[in-house]
């Protein structure tokens, strides 16, 4: 029952060219053809790029932080005045 015969997939073809009209359909499997070619493409050319190592001057320009808590001024919210 979970399977779709040649008579499902004629059926689902149909429903295509009635929707989009029969010119439509191969400019539309091109335009699909060619994004997953560059998807792929992409996806190659990023596992064959190397991993950036950290330099030393991206490290040099991170300041190191201080131990020492700074002082930081607080302040609290003004109170209400009795009787209101």
């Amino acid at each position: 029952m979970g399977e779709l015969s040649w008579v499902h997939w004629a059926i689902v073809a149909l429903v295509f060219v009635v929707l989009f009209g029969a010119k439509k359909l191969p400019d539309a499997a091109r335009g699909i053809g060619q994004s997953m070619r560059i998807f792929r493409a992409e996806m190659r050319a990023d596992d064959t790029k190397p991993a950036v190592a950290p330099t030393e001057d991206t490290a040099a320009s991170v300041a190191p932080q201080s131990s020492a808590p700074q002082a930081s001024a607080t302040t609290q919210p003004p109170t209400a005045a009795p009787g209101h």
